[in-house]
């Protein structure tokens, strides 16, 4: 004879049947609702996780230009975050503007701290050093405020301007190599801003199909390519749909290569699927992942 179940009892049940995997973002507000916090909850969302969003700086934009940043102050950063790792389980970290050094800082101590308990906690980082136009997005030097954060790193997501800016060379592979031995285990550098009738996105890290050996008998990095038709037109927050799609995914658990490849998927469907709010840069319709 089956008993029944208290009231009590059945709730905690259907929440563990409905609760969703959680990522901890740190990520500046844009007004806009194109990047930043924004993105980040749709991007996240879209892949079936739950976004915990930590406001690092405010920022004056539109889907175009970046006219002023307002950093949080770094307290503030860290209380926000620490009210929701004393309640919620983290199971993934996604970083886009620290807005300062001293934010960089609060966020490093945080995932120091959830490492304590999860060792393996992963995290994607977005180094979104400037706007698409060139505008600045940190207070301080964004290379430097970013220096606490790269020995944290499971994922870095460069584009190619990004990714010469932290390292100063110019080949995907040596860019990947400098990056990795600053701490970051996976590196995408995505070609968005490259040329050509592709996109190329090349993948740096454990895992990577081994690239073919050339001629030259130095030290090179295993890599995956991914090429994906270039879409017309400019897009506004695609780094940071590209990482919080990949952050979400490994909060469902996905293994690195089907993260990266489901990641991917999404942000290209959301490029395809972009809609004009006024003329400029268009938003990605970011949409649940089917």
């Amino acid at each position: 004879m089956s008993v029944p179940l208290s009231a009590e009892l059945a709730a905690q049940l259907m929440a563990q049947l409905v609760a969703r995997p959680c990522v901890l973002v740190f990520a500046g507000l844009d007004p806009s609702g194109g990047a930043g916090i924004a993105a980040d909850l749709q991007s996240v969302a879209g892949q079936g996780a739950h976004a915990l969003t930590v406001a690092t700086a405010l920022t004056v934009q539109d889907n175009d230009r970046v006219y002023g940043v307002q950093p949080v102050d770094g307290a503030m950063v860290l209380r926000q975050a620490q009210a929701l790792v004393d309640k919620v389980t983290v199971r993934a970290v996604k970083i886009g503007i620290p807005g300062s050094a001293a934010n960089a800082q609060a966020i490093a101590e945080v995932i120091a701290r959830l490492r304590r308990r999860q060792p393996e906690l992963p995290v994607v980082l977005d180094p979104v050093l400037a706007s698409g136009h060139g505008d600045l997005l940190s207070r301080d030097d964004a290379v430097q405020a970013l220096a606490p954060l790269l020995p944290l790193v499971t994922v870095l997501t460069p584009n190619g301007p990004e990714a010469l800016a932290l390292t100063g060379a110019a080949d995907p592979s040596a860019q990947a190599q400098a990056l990795r031995a600053r701490g970051c285990r996976h590196v995408l550098i995505t070609g968005g801003h490259g040329d050509g009738d592709e996109v190329v996105n090349r993948w740096f890290g454990p895992g990577a199909a081994p690239m073919q050996r050339l001629s030259d008998p130095g030290p090179q990095e295993d890599s995956r390519n991914w090429n994906w038709p270039r879409l017309s037109g400019a897009f506004h927050g695609s780094g940071c749909t590209l990482a919080s799609a990949i952050a979400g995914q490994l909060a469902l658990g996905m293994p690195m290569e089907r993260a990266l490849e489901l990641a991917q998927q999404y942000c290209y469907r959301s490029l395809r699927g972009a809609y004009t709010v006024a003329p400029g840069q268009r938003i990605p319709q970011r949409l649940p992942h089917i």
